[in-house]
């Protein structure tokens, strides 16, 4: 079993990934990096919000990518092109910030674009812009453009939204489903977390797909899953047989 299939994160597609306090999605984010750097030249933006630079170089290193001479790696500190709250007072706005953010990243993938490259945009985090006081349309035009622009450039996106209040989806996390042609959800256990078992995986169809549903995964046959220290083994619900 290999986890995840290859078309899930593909071109002209959003992958949104779901997680719960219980059960971060971080070590997915990182796998999709490393699996994308390690079969492929092509590039791989992070736009970050959660985790910082030094966070990703030593995830990396662990599953023994080296991120920091890797020219495909590129990485854009969101942070970096938000203005302080002095600056905003005086007219600069979250929504501008979030413009620089899609220029910048629009420079990037327009640098590496050819025919047969496919780079990989991800998202950390955009729950905390939320909560950070970016406002709910802002947000969603934001994603809306991201998933163009990747569209329009032959990139994969993934987007990395946290669910506070489960099972009922916030305001937010409704549009990202009606934009995402795939939904993982990562899910903490029923039972709680044991040395085992860390959680569970489900993938679900979104709207804007338009091929088979050989990938999905439903709840009832949900793939759990194990941290280490580098990654995370995938089995079977009832076995106890990993796969890396």
């Amino acid at each position: 079993m290999q986890f995840p299939a290859p078309d899930l994160v593909s071109p002209r597609r959003l992958l949104l990934v779901t997680d719960q306090l219980q059960a971060p999605a971080d070590f997915l984010l990182h796998r999709f990096l490393h699996l994308h750097l390690k079969q492929t030249k092509t590039k791989c933006i992070i736009l970050a919000v959660s985790e910082g630079l030094e966070r990703w170089k030593s995830v990396a290193s662990k599953a023994n990518v080296n991120v920091a001479q890797n020219r495909s790696f590129q990485f854009i500190d969101v942070f970096d092109h938000h203005p302080p709250l002095a600056d905003r007072e005086e007219g600069n706005t979250n929504k501008s910030s979030l413009r620089t953010i899609y220029d910048l990243l629009s420079v990037k993938l327009s640098d590496s674009q050819t025919d047969d490259q496919t780079p990989l945009v991800i998202l950390d985090d955009i729950a905390s812009l939320e909560w950070l006081g970016f406002s709910l349309l802002d947000l969603s035009r934001f994603a809306r453009a991201l998933r163009s622009l990747c569209a329009k450039m032959n990139a994969a996106l993934v987007v990395r939204h946290h669910i506070v209040t489960p099972p009922e989806p916030d305001a937010l996390l409704q549009h990202l489903l009606q934009l995402c042609t795939y939904h993982i959800e990562v899910r903490p256990l029923a039972s709680g977390r044991s040395g085992a078992v860390s959680g569970e995986i489900c993938v679900h169809l979104g709207p804007s797909a338009k091929d088979t549903q050989e990938h999905l995964i439903s709840r009832t046959s949900a793939l759990q899953y194990r941290l280490t220290e580098a990654s995370a083994v995938f089995f079977e619900k009832g076995t106890s047989t990993g796969v890396l």
